[in-house]
């Protein structure tokens, strides 16, 4: 190997991002999925959904599409979620397309006691685009953060009926 291909494969890795959430959600994990796989519910654990539309497959199955559009700040962003497994209760995995960003998900669920279910989610960003590419370099903390609050506001949902919608 050159040092060439050593500084290729450097800088390929400084483009993708993997870390891993989870948080405690004081409910049973049969009360926790009815809660997380209902796409009516989305719109109050994630901020700025606008609306979403199922593109292909049976809504929610392995293999199935949707388009999501969000309104943050003065963007509007359009992602394509496209479910990967659906081994529910237990796990859900999906990859999300937007511009410039390719994030894979697998998410995991587990009773830890009664009453209690852990959520643990693991996350990876691929990232093309100069604009992207660039924005990652310099704040990757902000995709851990906005991950991690997806995951409170939807314990603030589930438990207290806290929405996000219209907030």
């Amino acid at each position: 190997m050159t040092a060439n291909n050593i500084y290729y494969i450097s800088i390929a890795k400084l483009f993708k991002m993997k870390y891993t959430t989870e948080i405690v959600i004081d409910l049973p994990l049969n009360e926790f999925i009815r809660k997380f796989d209902n796409t009516d519910n989305l719109k109050h654990w994630q901020k700025g959904l606008v609306r979403y539309e199922i593109i292909s497959g049976k809504p929610g199955a392995e293999g199935s599409k949707m388009e999501l559009h969000y309104k943050m700040g003065k963007r509007n962003i359009v992602m394509v979620e496209t479910i990967l497994k659906r081994n529910l209760p237990y796990e859900f995995h999906a990859i999300y397309d937007a511009k410039g960003v390719h994030n894979i998900q697998k998410n995991y669920f587990k009773e830890i006691k009664s009453g209690q279910t852990k959520w643990i989610s693991e996350t990876e960003f691929q990232f093309s685009g100069f604009l992207m590419k660039m924005i990652s370099f310099l704040m990757p903390v902000t995709f851990k953060k906005q991950s991690l609050k997806y995951l409170r506001d939807f314990k603030a949902f589930a438990e207290s009926g806290t929405s996000v919608a219209n907030s």
